[in-house]
This record gives structure tokens, sequence and C-alpha cells, in this order.
């Protein structure tokens, strides 16, 4: 039976009992909570001989309407070309409002701001002195006895790991470390302070080592140029991953040859791919065939009805006013050229899909702002218009999405080819009525029944992925990019196979982004497409994606040829399985 009884009438505040176990003590309030202290009465303003809120209140409104009639006037200068320092007096007494509106502002909720960060401070230490000296806590002057104790098995702390700490190159570094692992310099800084990209990734490479406990050793970090990926490819670098790059061809695609470099871990991939170069070559090679090309950005506005979201849609739609539409939209660069969009409603949302050329890059930045020039233009006849995003995910990017599939993005392309009978059976080493059956049943059948978006093929995926890698594109991308259905139908009173792959949304470029760095620069310039073509703006882009489909193209040819052989398990496990311990071997 549990003895203990509730404790007498507390004492005061100033005394303690300390003779036995257990002591009691009254909990000490903060200044800020105390309850005895009286309640504050409302304050009046200094500013206005008003109450408080109304003050704020009317300066509130003054700072808004004032900004917005500010903006609105300078809108309309900019339309008229008229000076932007030509002030009438109604605009200098806007702007002396609009300072004084912002100084009292600026002054009651900051100084307001940072008190309740003070007091906020003060009442936490208060709380946490009291929880750890007392048994007892008083609560409305109430005092509560602490549940007794319960024995609880202690849980095993796990050892905390050992900071790895690397000699640096001098004392100055080591400082810098010290100060990143206590979170006073911060990490992402060190390129703009040291002005040093590579010092830089070594000293935030050591001081995550020490911060963490954990080893980086295996992963490189020189013989890189970090200045390269400053402020366009990568943040906040700390090294380099290291991916091996194979060559499968030729590849003759349209009469020409090519060597095409694919970065990837998969055994199998290159040498499958290599295989099926082989068969198109000896075959006479393949013939792609560019059917669109277009990057799209699909902003998402919304207005008050769907009858005035209509509106815009027709007038969007009305062929008189696409040419207005097309100056605005170009000349936020010489090679994005408006081609037209594409609108959908969903309720009083629009969604309005651009799609313009782009040149040598991908597009997206490009497409972007050009979008935004537009919708800034439309304010002036829909100023009622809100832009939720300059993105709706009707684009689509990055995402599988049936108007990808449907109305294309990027470069849109047919590659095709007629294996002869032999090379069906000397360098497949299969027939043409078992590859045929295959195809219906896999590719067409088989990723109906999966309810597959664009996945009918083996394995697109896996060819567009390397050679992105390789060459700098956004990995991400292959998402869209290795949408693709793979036809294959005997020909010839059914000796030979005629091949191909329609491919509705490859999005490659030959400048920006990680086409700059050195790598893969140097693959772009394998292919033949490095940078941007100066006698046919494009071109170049567009001839990377006729190599990624019928790079594509040849993949397919092997693997199915493998499955329908059943050897595909056979080589995996002779090419894509190792003995060795690559991270031993490394150290």
């Amino acid at each position: 039976m549990d003895t203990r009884r509730r404790p007498p009438k507390p004492p005061s505040t100033t005394s303690s009992h300390e003779g036995g176990p257990h002591y009691l003590q009254r909990k000490r309030l903060p200044p800020s909570v105390d309850n005895r202290s009286p309640s504050p009465t409302p304050k009046a303003s200094d500013a206005l001989p008003l109450p408080l809120y109304l003050t704020n209140a009317i300066f509130f409104t003054l700072f808004f309407s004032v900004a917005y009639y500010l903006l609105h006037r300078w809108r309309e200068k900019i339309r008229n070309s008229t000076p932007l320092h030509v002030v009438t007096l109604s605009e200098i007494a806007a702007i002396v409002s609009l300072m004084a509106s912002f100084i009292y502002l600026l002054g009651f909720f900051g100084i307001d701001f940072v008190q309740s960060f003070i007091t906020r401070s003060s009442h936490d230490a208060w709380e946490l002195e009291d929880t750890d000296n007392s048994n007892f806590l008083i609560e409305d002057h109430r005092l509560v006895t602490c549940p007794p104790p319960v024995n609880i098995a202690p849980i095993p702390k796990l050892p905390n790991p050992e900071p790895i700490i690397t000699p640096l190159a001098s004392v100055e570094d080591e400082e810098i470390v010290k100060s990143v692992t206590e979170g006073t310099l911060p990490s992402y800084s060190l390129e703009t302070k040291l002005g040093d990209c590579k010092r830089a990734a070594v000293i935030r490479r050591e001081a995550l080592q020490r911060t963490t406990g954990r080893s980086l050793e295996g992963l490189p970090v020189e013989g890189f140029d970090y200045d390269s990926i400053l402020g366009q490819c990568c943040e906040m670098p700390v090294g380099y991953v290291q991916i091996p790059v194979g060559i499968a061809g030729p590849l003759l695609l349209n009469g020409e040859e090519y060597m095409v470099p694919m970065a990837t871990t998969e055994g199998c991939l290159v040498a499958s791919t290599n295989r099926g170069c082989k068969a198109i070559y000896a075959s006479g090679g393949a013939t792609a065939v560019l059917l669109g090309d277009g990057m799209t950005r699909a902003p998402v506005v919304r207005f008050g009805t769907a009858k005035r979201a209509s509106e815009l849609k027709f007038f969007l739609e009305d062929p008189d006013n696409f040419d207005t539409l097309s100056i605005v939209f170009n000349r936020s660069s010489r090679f994005a050229r408006l081609q037209g969009f594409q609108c959908a409603m969903a309720g009083k949302n629009l969604y309005i899909r651009f799609k313009c050329g782009t040149g040598d890059a991908m597009g997206m930045n490009m497409v972007s702002k050009a979008v935004q020039n537009v919708l800034d233009f439309l304010h002036s006849d829909f100023p009622d218009m809100e832009v939720v995003g300059i993105t709706g995910n009707y684009c689509s990017d990055k995402k599988p999405a049936a108007v990808n599939w449907i109305e294309g993005r990027g470069k849109s392309l047919v590659c095709e080819a007629i294996i002869k009978e032999e090379i069906v059976k000397k360098v497949l080493k299969t027939s043409v009525a078992s590859l045929v059956e295959l195809n219906m049943l896999k590719n067409l059948a088989g990723s109906a029944v999966a309810g597959a978006l664009g996945g009918f093929n083996a394995h697109a995926s896996n060819i567009v992925s390397a050679v992105f890698i390789a060459t700098g594109q956004d990995p991400a991308q292959n998402v869209e990019s290795s949408q693709c259905i793979t036809m294959m139908e005997a020909v010839n009173d059914g000796k030979d196979l005629h091949v191909s792959v329609n491919m509705p949304s490859i999005e490659v470029g030959t400048v920006g982004g990680g086409t700059q760095l050195a790598s893969q620069s140097a693959c772009l310039n394998l292919l033949g497409v490095k940078g941007a073509s100066k006698e046919s703006p494009g071109s170049n882009s567009r001839l990377l994606a006729n190599i990624v489909a019928g790079s594509v193209l040849a993949g397919e040819l092997s693997l199915m040829a493998a499955i329908a052989q059943g050897q595909l398990v056979k080589s995996h496990m002779k090419y894509n399985r190792s003995s060795k311990d690559i991270s031993n071997a490394a150290s």
C-alpha cells in the first residue's frame, strides 16, 4: 500500500525543505506569465490620437493602396514611354505616404517581433530551471504531486561515431572548418567567402565528415573543375561520382555513322546496344524522321468565374490575336519562337500550354521567361486574372502524362529499320516470327494489361538514361523522354523484320546545364553535336534526338532477341554480376 500522503501547504517561494529525499519548492513564474500581475490595459497609439488597432488598420490600408496606385502609374508610364522620374504632385504625395506608412509598420511590428522572441526565451529558461529542480509542480496555485517513477529498463545508447579528422593544408582552413561545424559560418557561403571553389569543396567535405563521423573516402574530390558548376549545375559540392562511359556502335543512322557514348553501371547494357547497332549496320542502317520540335510550359491562371476564364480561352484561341501574342513571346530570346498554345479548363481555372522552338537549348528556362512576358501582357486586358503558378503540370515536365504521349514535347521522332533474315539469325540468334510474336505479347498486350502510359517498349528508358547522363542532359526528364512504342512486323513475304520506335517527347539540348561540363562536352563532341549550331540553329539538338532514337532502336532489337531466345538471365549472370569486392579494390 502506498503510504505517501499529500504534503501540507507549501511554504513561501523564498524557502525550501532540504532535510528529506523529497523537498518542496514553489514553481517560480517569469514576470511575463505571473498570474499575480494585473492584466495590461489597452494602449493608445503614439502616431495618431486613435486606438492602436484603428491606427494599424489605417496605415495598413494606406500602405497597400498607395503601393498599388504607384505600380499602376509606373506601368502606364512604361507603356507610354514616359520617363519614370517625371512625377506629378499626386505621385509625390503617394511616395511620401508610402514611406511614412512603411516606417510606421516596420517600427511597430519589427520591435514587437523581436520582443516576442525575447519574452519566449525568458519564459523557456524559467520553465527549464524549475522543471529540473522540483519534484512537485504548482499549476493554478494547486500543488500537484508528480507520478511515482516507473521501473523501466534503460535503453542502451549507441555510441556516437568518432569524428573523422583529416589534416588540412593550413591553420586558416582548420579555423574555417571549425566555424562550419559550429554553425557560425554557413556551408553554402564558402565559395563566396573564399573565392576558391575547389578549396570550398574540400573544406565543406571535411566539415561534413567531422559532423557526421562518417568517412567520404572513395568519393573523389580531386581532378574536377568546381568553377564550372558554380551557379548552374550543383550547390554545396563535396566531390563527384564516377560513372563509367561505354561506347556502342557504329550506329548507322540516316547514312552517317555515330559512336554512341553511354554512361551506366548496368552490365550488359552497352554490350546489348552494341549488338543491336551491329544488326542495324549489317542490314543497311536505320532511318530517323523528326515529326515535331517544341518545348512546352503551361501556367495555371484563375478567375472569379468559369465564364471569365472561358473568355480568356477564346481570346487566346482567336487566330487574330496570335501575331500580337507571338511578338510579346518571341522578344524574350532570339531563339524562342511561339508555335501555338492549347487551353484546358478545370472550373474557373485555365491551363495554357504554350509550345515554342528553343534552338539548340532544351529550353525550359527560355520558354518560362517568354510565358511570363505573355502573362504580364494579358494583365492589361484581363486585370482580374490571377496567376496561380508559372507551371500547372499541363506541360508536363518530369512526369508521365498522356498530353506528352499524344501531343509531344521536345523532339518527336520515329526511327525504323529493316533487319534481314540472315542477320536476325546470325547476329540476333533468333527468328523473325519469334520477335514479332514476343513484341505483340510483351510490348503491346503486356503493357496494355499493366495500364502503361507510353511504356509500350522493352527498355527504352535504359538507353535514354545512359545517353542522357553521358551527354549532360537532365536525367529526370528521362521520365517523358523514354515514352516509346516499339513495333515489329514481318515483311518481304515474312523473311525480313521491320522494326520501329515512336518517341514523341525526347527532351535534349546541346547548350546549357550539364552540357558545358568537360566530360559531357567531350561526349557531345564525339557525336559531332557539341554546342550550338551557327549555320542552322537547333540542328545539333535535333541530331542528338535522332541519335537517341536510333540507339533505343538498337537496344530494343537486342533485348527482344535475348528474351526470345531465353538468353536474358544467362547474359546477366555472366556480365552483370561480379565476385570482386569493388569497395576493397578501390581502397
